[in-house]
């Protein structure tokens, strides 16, 4: 069974709640037509009902139906949800005219969803910008306790088995944060360890804090970064397993490793990479997907305390499709 397939048939054996802001956008209509056929998720799907009917009508799509329907401008809970986010924001200003406002915008009424304990998790972003999907999510759910920093995950499914944990690697940031100080690296790396847990189903992260030297084999303030990220994440988590600063080759090669960094744990045996900062991420993680014919499964947001993803505007409904069950399987995790 491939990881796709154990990611969606670990959704399916405890469903979890997860709530499309943009159902009335066809992908995602048609993506949640797929998922509640097999029975992967729990849909709450946000629009007009008469529209979602009338689309799911159109596109001969017949499941729609075992969804939750919420209308965000005819619910019965705008006004305990405006006042709830009129509490939660008092102190950035916030007044009950203008969260009546906000809880009718259906990335704010997916968010007060969640936090209201009514849904698990949350993905737009098909007609959303990044910033959009975050903002709410930041301002209603918040980030995990002891986590300051949001960023973004990528499965690497590769052609290697020798390498990673059979080939795959979870790698971070790709997505978010571009310039991480040494703190938010640290954090960085456990959220990235606790998406390979939860997603990708590794019983055993194994983290390599990346740099271009290897315990001490250059100088610079860029390294010291790393290395002072290293002693943080050991600190914030002290059962992680993570070992820097390496370089990718002394992190993925046991020969290498061994030469490079005797006697640690880590190197020539890595699978899960934290890239210094997320120009060499975006970076690194393209080329092996286009130059190493890997599939790129992500990017998965992470550090948020109930799972909000964001897809591209560009993403297809196999995209959709997948990332529910993704945000499923970090919903198991986050309760």
């Amino acid at each position: 069974m491939d990881l796709v397939q154990q990611i969606i048939e670990r959704a399916k054996s405890n469903k979890q709640r997860i709530v499309l802001p943009e159902a009335t956008e066809e992908r995602t209509l048609r993506a949640a037509d797929r998922v509640l056929a097999e029975d992967i998720a729990d849909l709450i799907l946000i629009g007009n009902p008469d529209e979602i009917h009338a689309l799911a009508k159109q596109w001969g799509l017949e499941h729609i139906d075992k969804a939750t329907l919420i209308d965000p401008e005819n619910n019965p809970k705008s006004e305990e949800y405006a006042e709830l986010l009129t509490e939660l924001r008092k102190k950035k200003g916030m007044t009950i005219e203008k969260a009546r406002e906000l809880v009718k915008n259906p990335l704010y009424l997916g968010c007060m969803i969640i936090k209201t304990e009514g849904a698990d998790g949350q993905i737009s972003g098909a007609l959303s910008t990044t910033g959009d999907t975050l903002r709410p999510a930041l301002q209603i759910i918040k980030c995990s306790p002891g986590i300051t920093c949001v960023s973004g995950a990528m499965l690497l499914i590769t052609k290697q088995p020798q390498y990673g944990e059979n080939g795959i690697l979870v790698v971070g940031d790709v997505a978010v944060t571009p310039m991480p100080d040494a703190a938010q690296l640290s954090q960085i790396a456990v959220c990235t360890a606790q998406t390979a847990k939860s997603v990708a189903g590794f019983e055993d992260p194994r983290v390599a804090m990346l740099s271009f030297s290897t315990k001490g084999s250059a100088s610079h303030e860029v390294v010291d970064k790393v290395i002072e990220a290293t002693r943080l994440a050991k600190e914030l988590d002290p059962n992680l397993k993570v070992d820097g600063e390496l370089q990718a080759d002394a992190a993925l090669v046991p020969s290498v490793g061994a030469k490079k960094a005797p006697g640690s744990e880590i190197a020539g045996k890595a699978n899960v990479l934290v890239f210094p900062n997320l120009e060499v991420g975006n970076i690194g993680y393209k080329m092996v997907q286009r130059l190493g014919d890997a599939e790129a499964l992500g990017p998965i947001l992470q550090g948020i305390a109930r799972p909000v993803n964001d897809l591209s505007r560009g993403c297809s409904v196999d995209d959709i499709y997948k990332m529910v069950a993704i945000t499923a399987c970090q919903a198991m995790d986050a309760k």
